[in-house]
């Protein structure tokens, strides 16, 4: 929804989507990437705790805002990340629903 005022103009943007992704060799052409396909996005750097462990890799919260989404889509999209980074699984977080996506060769 845009609202038009004398000074200003608002846009809200109803859905949130973070991607979780690892601090290694790849993960800056990953932001790039997603930077290139939304309008904005924060990034947050914390300590990983995945898979019942602390890891020492650094991990980056990619989170941006839209208004229409397809989650089969953002989950291709996680899942193609997941590839490039070379992960055996990724993280993606859709209007605060944990979805993890998984490498299924076994």
């Amino acid at each position: 929804m845009t609202k038009n005022a004398k000074d200003f103009r608002i846009q809200k943007l109803r859905n949130s989507i973070k991607f979780y992704l690892p601090r290694i060799e790849g993960y800056l052409e990953v932001v790039k990437k997603l930077s290139s396909e939304f309008e904005g996005m924060t990034l947050i750097e914390f300590d990983g705790y995945f898979e019942k462990k602390i890891e020492p890799t650094k991990y980056v919260r990619v989170e941006v805002h839209k208004n229409k989404l397809n989650e089969k889509s953002l989950i291709k999209q996680a899942n193609d990340l997941r590839k490039i980074l070379k992960q055996k699984s990724i993280a993606i977080e859709i209007n605060n629903e944990m979805i993890l996506v998984k490498d299924d060769s076994g």
